[in-house]
């Protein structure tokens, strides 16, 4: 019988993945130049905006899937702890009226932690994939 536990580590998985999907979606939908340009204004190099938005989406797929969690949920966490440093930081907790604070993006993070701690999650293909039959 599943958890309780087990139902809400699904449901942040899932949820995680579709945001995370939806956002690498956009960046590329939009033309990832302005994304590139972005992360050039930033000081980082432009190809990473290839990097991130590729890890995004392939990445938010997967966690809806239950595949490689631990792994996408770790890249994830850095991506979302190098954006709050870079960009969310200096606007504040709430933001500054022109630019969203870092609330979600902590939110995102914890859920992100949470997810590459856990060991596994339940209605994942990673079961089906390595053969794991019990959830902890």
């Amino acid at each position: 019988m599943v958890r309780k536990e087990e139902w809400g580590s699904t449901l942040l998985r899932v949820i995680l993945g579709i945001v995370f999907l939806v956002h690498g979606y956009t960046k590329f939908q939009g033309g990832i130049g302005y994304t590139v340009d972005f992360f050039e204004s930033l000081g980082l190099p432009g190809f990473s905006a290839y990097i991130v938005a590729g890890i995004e989406l392939v990445g938010g797929i997967a966690l809806v899937l239950g595949l490689g969690t631990r792994i996408v949920a770790g890249l994830l966490a850095i991506i979302l702890a190098v954006a709050t440093i870079k960009v969310k930081l200096a606007v504040g907790f709430l933001g500054n009226g022109q630019m969203a604070g870092y609330e979600l993006d902590l939110a995102l993070f914890a859920m992100a932690i949470y997810l590459a701690l856990k060991s596994k999650t339940f209605l994942a293909l990673d079961h089906v994939i390595f053969r794991k039959k019990s959830v902890e």
